[in-house]
């Protein structure tokens, strides 16, 4: 007894640790499978979608729950560790963390060199992907680009330094990305286009319109004509039931877990594979997000070649004109309209998105719904590719691309509506059609950033943004508690 330490301290030899996890091909897959389990985690499964759509001009908040009635939707925000903005910033970082350990490992793992390569590009392109996050909503963070340790106090970069970073990390990713997978189990993996697609948008948030044409050129005019095309059915894309058709370059994959046994996302948090959006947005869940009315009429400023109405409408809003007839017919999940919301309900005027929902296959929403996110699809390429070109003087051959994603729904051809725009009558015209075309998808928040319409004249259509501050609202405050323990990290401009 008495030659016995004070402390007992050794390793647990059936739990595996970093210095002698990283042996083999297997270790590596399994690494880098875990940066793609960070999406099932709350900030992507959840808080990114309600933060990008809900502090948009299309979206709002009245949920009971002040803080995303008023610091995510009002940009009222006194707590800086608040827990749905602090929790996606640190969700992107154990994203970021995973990335870096299969960066940091599995180039010295003996193995088949391709496959080497591809699980690096994977985890290059999914570090992109998280980077991007960050730029995008908090604009100065710190850039992490190793394994950390717990002494670590990383410099702040700016946000143009993020943005390099993100751009030379998706270059280095497509260079070893496969144009697509063979093997069913490989649903879902970073591709080549996918590496490509938000190449070109980090350039484009960076001012580099020129720049973004070569990765977008790949996509739309070279090898990824023949791998992606618009699906005929416009819905398909947000359904469960079509999920990774053509039209996805990059789809976040959500699933029920087979032994899951509850629909509560905190009781088995470790059996969630699915996403919780829908219960949110959901009229029949809990209502904390919606769409602003001045939305869905901006669908109705054109009519289709036969004279109907944009059938994107129908696919995008729950609202009492769904279906064109009114809420007589209009159905709210396994009700019409008008029996759901009479003429004294509160909901009788209010817009649901409806993408993320699950309305075409069950009555009601959970925390484990199974509906992908189609994070980046092929008519967003093509929108890119006619904004970039008109960016860089080109407005002409951008017309065509414009075109397509209009066809698709029946809507007359720009080149026959409303030839001979010129740029910003052209630039115009895009930021109507990504609207028709994707809201309710998570873009509009960047759109505005990059085209610098972020401002309190935006209140005309949504009131929140009369309190938005130019200079301190296009990006999110720091969560205060990593300030505090960073002496490398200050504070954002004006919070």
């Amino acid at each position: 007894m008495s030659s016995c330490d004070n402390e007992l301290d050794i390793d647990n030899p059936n739990r595996p640790t970093t210095e002698v996890f990283w042996q083999n091909a297997s270790d590596a897959q399994q690494g880098v499978n875990a940066v793609y389990s960070t999406f099932h985690r709350v900030g992507f499964s959840r808080l990114l979608p309600f933060l990008t759509i809900t502090r948009s001009d299309l979206g709002v908040s009245y949920s009971p729950n002040p803080t995303l009635a008023n610091a995510i939707d009002k940009f009222i925000q006194p707590d800086y560790n608040l827990w749905e903005t602090a929790t996606l910033y640190h969700e992107m970082y154990v994203g970021i963390n995973r990335a870096n350990q299969v960066l940091d490992n599995v180039p010295a793992i003996q193995m088949d060199e391709t496959l080497k390569q591809r699980l690096i590009g994977e985890a290059k392109f999914l570090r992109g992907l998280f980077y991007y996050q960050l730029a995008s909503l908090w604009g100065n963070v710190p850039l992490m680009l190793a394994t950390p340790t717990p002494t670590d106090v990383p410099e702040q970069a700016s946000q143009e330094e993020v943005w390099a970073l993100i751009q030379k990390d998706l270059t280095e990713a497509a260079a070893g990305l496969p144009t697509s997978y063979q093997n069913p189990a490989d649903l879902g993996r970073a591709t080549k286009g996918a590496a490509f697609a938000l190449l070109a948008k980090a350039y484009m948030q960076d001012g580099k319109y020129n720049e973004a044409l070569t990765p977008l050129k790949w996509l739309v005019e070279e090898e990824g004509r023949n791998i992606y095309s618009l699906m005929p059915n416009y819905r398909d894309n947000f359904l469960s039931t079509t999920e990774n058709n053509r039209e996805s370059v990059f789809e976040i994959q959500f699933a029920i877990n087979p032994v899951e046994t509850t629909d509560n996302d905190i009781a088995t948090p470790d059996q969630n594979y699915g996403t919780s959006i829908a219960q949110f947005f959901s009229p029949k869940g809990f209502q904390d997000a919606e769409a602003l009315r001045w939305v869905p009429r901006e669908f109705l400023k054109e009519q289709t070649s036969t004279g109907q109405r944009d059938p994107r409408v129908d696919a995008t809003f729950l609202y009492d004109s769904t279906d064109v007839r009114g809420p007589q017919f209009s159905r709210v999940y396994d009700q019409t309209w008008a029996v759901a919301y009479n003429p004294s309900h509160a909901f009788r005027n209010r817009v649901w998105f409806r993408k993320f929902l699950n309305d075409a296959t069950q009555n009601t929403e959970g925390f484990r719904s199974p509906n992908n996110w189609r994070y980046i699809r092929y008519a967003d390429v093509l929108l890119m590719y006619a904004e970039c070109l008109n960016a860089v003087g080109r407005t002409q051959d951008a017309y065509q691309y414009v075109d397509r994603v209009r066809q698709r729904v029946g809507l007359p051809r720009l080149t026959d509506a409303k030839p001979g725009m010129s740029q910003s009558e052209f630039l115009a015209q895009i930021k109507h059609e990504r609207i028709t075309e994707l809201a309710g998808e998570g873009h509009r928040w960047n759109d505005l950033a990059r085209w610098g319409d972020l401002g309190p004249q935006l209140a005309q259509r949504d009131p929140a943004f009369a309190r938005f501050e130019v200079g301190k609202h296009e990006l999110l405050p720091i969560p205060q508690r990593d300030i505090d323990i960073n002496p490398n990290l200050t504070q954002n401009p004006n919070w």
